[in-house]
């Protein structure tokens, strides 16, 4: 039997909300394993959705920047949020996007490519500010998204100045009309998309592997009512298709009005959506505790 630890228990209770010692217990159940413990929570009602989108953990900056049908955005990291606030960090990111507009969404193209006025390389450029501001930096993703007749519109949310913030989104859509008219509909869809973090365009863009796992805490949530079998399936399909219209862009209601899906909206346009990006900063990526927090998480629930 694995050790369950404080830490373990401390990151169950943060990525769920359950209590602590129902959290002690669903790590003990499912052997040390955090998603199976997850699972546990939700089928025992005990967990919210719990969505493995992560804690936000470090600082920095996405940027983002459009030209003709093309948009770029770039998500670099510093230690803390006064560096995201310098003048000379501000600068590094607005450069390296408009670099990957340039160049596409691969990190060793962007790295390799020359940045503006230095004679360095955009990686020799980085490591430059590294000793001149003193923190550790990098340039975590990129994103490159194009169309053939339409606009890929932009979205920051938390702006600290024209296209740099902590969240970011480009929006391609793909129609004939009027361009302004797109750009709207394209940052209005952008603000959508920051609000309600979809997973995926559309239902065959779900992932699989996340849907099976979703249908398997649904079909054990469904047993435990005691139901019949053929009702159970029909309770796991009425959910199914709620878990598509949390997760699916085209499935959600519309936030602008509260009632029309993003899919009706786009075909009253006479649009599509060919596809979209969204980063949030330091998303994913865990940020070190220090040890006495999980001593009085340990001393609390005495693991």
């Amino acid at each position: 039997m694995p050790q369950i630890t404080a830490a373990m228990v401390k990151d169950l209770r943060e990525k769920t909300g359950a209590g602590m010692m129902d959290c002690k217990r669903a790590l003990t159940e499912a052997g040390g394993d955090m998603e199976a413990a997850v699972d546990w929570l939700r089928t025992k009602g005990l967990a919210a959705a719990a969505k493995k989108s992560g804690r936000v953990a470090v600082e920095g900056l996405v940027g983002v920047v459009s030209a003709p049908g093309r948009g770029a955005m770039v998500e670099v990291n510093a230690e803390t949020d006064f560096v995201a606030r310098n003048d000379s960090f501000q600068a590094f990111v607005e450069a390296v996007t408009r670099i990957a507009l340039a160049v596409g969404e691969d990190l060793d193209a962007i790295k390799a490519a020359p940045f503006p006025g230095s004679g360095r390389s955009v990686a020799e450029e980085l490591t430059h500010l590294v000793a001149t501001i003193g923190e550790n930096m990098n340039i975590r993703r990129a994103r490159v998204l194009s169309v053939g007749s339409g606009v890929v519109a932009t979205y920051v949310h938390n702006t600290l100045k024209p296209g740099l913030g902590k969240i970011g989104v480009l929006v391609a859509i793909e129609g004939t009309g009027e361009l302004a008219a797109l750009e709207t509909l394209g940052r209005q869809a952008g603000m959508h998309i920051a609000a309600s973090s979809p997973e995926s365009v559309d239902i065959d863009g779900v992932d699989p592997a996340s849907l099976a796992r979703e249908k398997a805490v649904l079909v054990e949530q469904a047993r435990q009512s005691g139901r019949p079998d053929h009702i159970i399936e029909k309770m796991v399909e009425g959910r199914i298709r709620k878990f598509y219209e949390e997760v699916v862009l085209l499935e959600q209601v519309w936030v602008h009005d509260g009632e029309s899906r993003v899919k009706a909206v786009l075909a009253k346009a006479g649009v599509k959506l060919a596809g979209f990006a969204r980063f949030k900063v330091g998303e994913g990526i865990d940020k070190p505790e220090g040890p006495d927090f999980a001593s009085e998480v340990a001393t609390t629930s005495g693991v």
